[in-house]
């Protein structure tokens, strides 16, 4: 007899449990979803540009910067060159330290090619990869060329007799950046 009014108490509390998910059912099969975190993305949708706008956009941008550069109402210009297997960022009158042997000797007069990016207070130009020779000019002059403090490896081994000391000096060179100049010929 308990077993009866289990069955019917349990029957009874189901049977909404039922019909609530039969009318969910029906309502997921007409194509409405629920919303969740899963059935967008968390992002906001892009929207992008028109391509005649951004055209005229980016003309007026170039059209803008050249004049600056015309006009020479830039500031003081930063460069990125990679000089010597490594990315320096540098401004006039730097000075360069690098751990290496340059063909140059001591007062010669070197122009930097590879400049990645030249800017400004206002603008910035990016190379991809690289600007181009007639549009940005970096010159330096090598200043000194050295050695660097001795560095001691020593490799030793206890109860061993082992003892093995060697001193490494590497050349270095150091450079003074002249000038940054950019040219006006953007297009």
């Amino acid at each position: 007899m308990a077993a009866a009014v289990r069955r019917r108490a349990a029957a009874f509390l189901l049977s909404p449990v039922v019909r609530h998910q039969s009318s969910q059912s029906t309502s997921l099969q007409q194509g409405l979803v629920a919303k969740t975190s899963l059935t967008s993305p968390p992002w906001p949708e892009v929207k992008l540009p028109d391509p005649v706008e951004e055209a005229k956009h980016h003309a007026e941008v170039v059209q803008k910067v050249n004049n600056m550069i015309a006009t020479g109402q830039y500031g003081r210009l930063f460069a990125v060159v990679h000089f010597a297997s490594k990315q320096w960022k540098i401004t006039s009158e730097d000075l360069i330290m690098m751990d290496n042997v340059l063909e140059a000797e001591c007062g010669d007069r070197i122009r930097m090619e590879k400049v990645l990016l030249v800017g400004a207070d206002d603008f910035t130009l990016i190379g991809r990869p690289l600007l181009g020779k007639e549009l940005v000019r970096v010159e330096a002059t090598v200043i000194e060329k050295t050695e660097s403090w001795p560095k001691i490896n020593m490799r030793f081994w206890k109860r061993h007799n082992y003892q093995r000391k060697k001193i490494i000096v590497n050349p270095q060179t150091v450079l003074r950046i002249n000038t940054i100049e950019i040219f006006p010929c953007l297009s």
